[in-house]
């Protein structure tokens, strides 16, 4: 921890607020051109349709996104969020066996837990915003997250399956884990179902409090289905948008924002959480600046690194630079530390000048250790998700889940008349 940064006075201020609101509609806009009748598309780096067909995921997550702004009260969204509910529960849903696959028309690739993950996640942010069809989407996604997916046995999320849910995959992985995580958490304020915040503190049991701190809090992501870990997985493929070799720093400080949440959320819940939700908060944050920020000499966090903590994939993910954001802003909420506050401070100065893209919209999906856009990992401008809800972060209090947190705002604002 770098204790000389100073406190960033500016932090809860009305002209940094202003500035959040502004990037979060810039965002907003832009992906608003990536709405194809089976649901929403790949953007390239200029923001117009890459080609390819509606896809899952990126459905699900602009689906949630809009969902959000709706629940901030922004026109146009709306009706946005709403073509995603639909559209997942339709042309994007498996009829046939259930659940879903990463692409309208798609019968050959694999149900993963990945992305029910955000399917789930999109559906809780529909049913807390009121959306038609989200309750309906919601069951509909917990099916085969109960049936198939959720390891009650091992308190995790298995991977993925065949079409027809045969052939489970022997791999066991923290990626796909971590975002379960924070679905879980939503569907738990959605459904005011306490059991979810019990499953997702047994996913950060088994990868933080077992697996993590045993190797000094250097996260590993890749295991097999009797945890053994696979430490040259993917080696040969080590820029892997999902499952890239080594260690991935970004993924550090997501976990990291992520237990600072579940901490709050049990605490709320139960006047209590285990302590070591924070100690673990604080040592990934930790580890994951010393391993990747600036490590090669040059501003910014990497992508991976080997067991050595040697830089693999130099680019730099907007992703991560996103977590990095909300991980910093939670700590300093949390700690009232000033160094998170620097560190808060440092990661939007990075994004200010080297990821938002002022020509064409959005944020660069990546760029090169010198700061420059690139394409070795992300192609194109597909995700709204990790970037617009950076800018939400400092609204909103660690114990909600984020959609829950603006649907209650609103509610407090019309009981005060403003």
């Amino acid at each position: 921890m770098d204790s000389a940064l100073p406190a960033v006075d500016w932090l809860d201020g009305p002209l940094h607020q202003r500035w959040l609101d502004d990037q979060g509609q810039w965002l907003l806009d832009f992906s608003k051109r990536a709405r194809v009748e089976d649901g929403f598309a790949a953007l390239d780096d200029a923001g117009r349709l890459a080609g390819g067909p509606a896809q899952t995921l990126i459905t699900a997550r602009m689906t949630h996104a809009y969902a959000l702004a709706f629940a901030r009260g922004l026109p146009g969204c709306r009706p946005l969020a709403v073509h995603g509910v639909a559209t997942l529960l339709d042309i994007l849903h498996d009829a046939e066996h259930g659940g879903w696959l990463p692409a309208a028309g798609d019968r050959t690739g694999r149900k993963q837990a990945y992305v029910h993950a955000f399917v789930a996640l999109a559906a809780s942010t529909a049913v807390v915003t009121g959306l038609p069809g989200g309750t309906a989407l919601l069951e509909r996604a917990l099916t085969p997250i109960e049936r198939h997916f959720w390891s009650e046995e091992e308190g995790v999320m298995r991977e993925s399956f065949a079409v027809d849910w045969s052939d489970e995959e022997d791999y066991r992985g923290a990626n796909s884990n971590m975002h379960s995580l924070e679905m879980a958490l939503a569907v738990a304020d959605a459904l005011d179902a306490p059991l979810w915040r019990s499953r997702a503190l047994r996913i950060a049991e088994r990868f933080v409090e077992q697996l993590a701190r045993a190797q000094g809090y250097r996260l590993a992501e890749h295991f097999d289905r009797r945890w053994r870990p696979l430490p040259d997985y993917h080696a040969d493929r080590p820029a892997d948008d999902l499952r890239p070799f080594g260690l991935t720093p970004g993924h550090f400080l997501e976990w990291s924002f992520l237990l600072l949440k579940l901490e709050a959320a049990l605490e709320a819940q139960d006047g209590s959480a285990p302590a070591w939700l924070l100690e673990s908060a604080v040592k990934l944050f930790e580890t994951g600046t010393r391993i990747g920020w600036a490590v090669d000499g040059s501003a910014g966090m990497v992508y991976t690194v080997d067991w050595q903590d040697r830089p693999v994939v130099h680019n730099r993910p907007h992703w991560v630079m996103a977590e990095a954001i909300k991980a910093a802003h939670a700590l300093y909420v949390r700690t009232g530390d000033a160094a998170y506050a620097g560190w808060y401070g440092r990661f939007w100065d990075y994004a200010d000048l080297h990821l938002i893209d002022r020509v064409n919209g959005g944020w660069h999906h990546e760029v090169d250790r010198a700061g420059m856009p690139s394409a070795r990992v992300y192609q194109g401008k597909a995700d709204l998700y990790h970037a617009y809800q950076a800018t939400l972060t400092a609204l909103v209090p660690l114990h909600r889940s984020v959609a829950t947190a603006l649907v209650h705002q609103q509610q407090a604002q019309r009981v005060r008349g403003i």
